[in-house]
């Protein structure tokens, strides 16, 4: 037999293997829509076959539907904006989840450098009931020391693991281009004192709202403490990364977040560099954030680069 028909042979066998598996097995793209799903995956998540979705379109109808994954959230905004920090953010995670039928399954999410990435769960329910619960009260506080509490998306040590990430992956060839933005909400002291600290707590959740929807599946966005916020856009150059920062600017000064003072609007600057070639994280932060002052002296609204 010819190599060529021994692969066809074996690409045969795997399909043919997976339409039957009990494994739930899918294919999402690096805009995260769902490309391809067995039918175990389909029936679990209640998506029709070669339905083209994407994940968070899918946690919405699961969430408003009561059915496919189990979402026990006051706030799904939050929910939603915690579960997207961490998704398409690492190489390969796996983690626990629930599904509305009672299942309890153990996922897994192997990404390709291109942004693909493939999820394989399997059914764990018949694990001990104290395992795991066990396994639940661990696997809630790893999520809660890398969450802000407040804006529902990565904290500091989160967002900083992920520069530490995408700069190993940039220096390792990974990644063509990679930028570094510092967001800082401008007059914000002012904000808190002209209308207290719970519409400065509102302003700031809903600027993570704002943002999460532009961002691709690998890019990370986190606080990194008071009012600012570090952006990272692997696979993004120059060009790209300042349209998508004038396409936030315009985003967030559009926003009217407070509803008992309907003409109340906010603005941010930014700061943004590019990873260079040998490159350490403090340096691309101190770049970053000399592009910030520079933003800041220069009007406040707009963004400036530090090469």
């Amino acid at each position: 037999m010819k190599p060529a028909s021994q692969a066809d042979d074996i690409a045969s066998r795997l399909i043919s293997l997976q339409q039957d598996s009990p494994l739930l097995i899918s294919l999402f793209d690096e805009h995260d829509f769902l490309r391809y799903a067995n039918p175990a995956f389909c029936a679990a998540l209640e998506v029709a076959p070669h339905e083209r979705i994407n994940w968070e379109q899918m946690m919405r109808r699961n969430y408003h539907g009561g059915r496919g994954t189990l979402i026990q959230a006051r706030d799904f905004e939050a929910w939603l904006a915690s579960a997207r920090s961490r998704r398409a953010k690492q190489p390969f995670r796996a983690f626990e989840s629930d599904l509305v039928d009672g299942r309890w399954i153990w996922m897994t999410e192997t990404m390709q450098p291109g942004g693909w990435m493939l999820c394989v769960a399997c059914d764990i329910t018949n694990l001990r009931a104290g395992e795991r619960e066990l396994r639940q009260a661990r696997d809630m506080a790893q999520r809660a020391a890398l969450t802000d509490p407040l804006t529902g998306i990565g904290n500091r040590a989160h967002i900083l693991e992920q520069l530490e990430g995408m700069l190993a992956q940039f220096l390792a060839g990974g990644c063509g281009a990679a930028a570094v933005a510092i967001l800082d909400l401008d007059n914000f002291k002012l904000i808190n004192d002209l209308q207290g600290h719970l519409a400065g707590d509102e302003v700031l959740r809903d600027f993570a709202r704002r943002l999460q929807p532009l961002l691709k599946p690998h890019d990370s966005l986190g606080r990194l403490g008071g009012e600012e916020f570090l952006l990272l856009l692997p696979g993004s150059a120059l060009a790209e990364a300042e349209a998508r920062i004038q396409a936030m600017l315009a985003e967030v000064q559009a926003s009217r977040p407070l509803a008992d003072v309907p003409s109340f609007s906010y603005t941010c600057s930014v700061g943004m560099t590019l990873l260079r070639a040998g490159d350490e994280m403090m340096a691309a932060l101190g770049r970053a954030d000399e592009a910030l002052y520079q933003a800041k002296s220069g009007g406040r609204n707009t963004w400036r680069v530090r090469l």
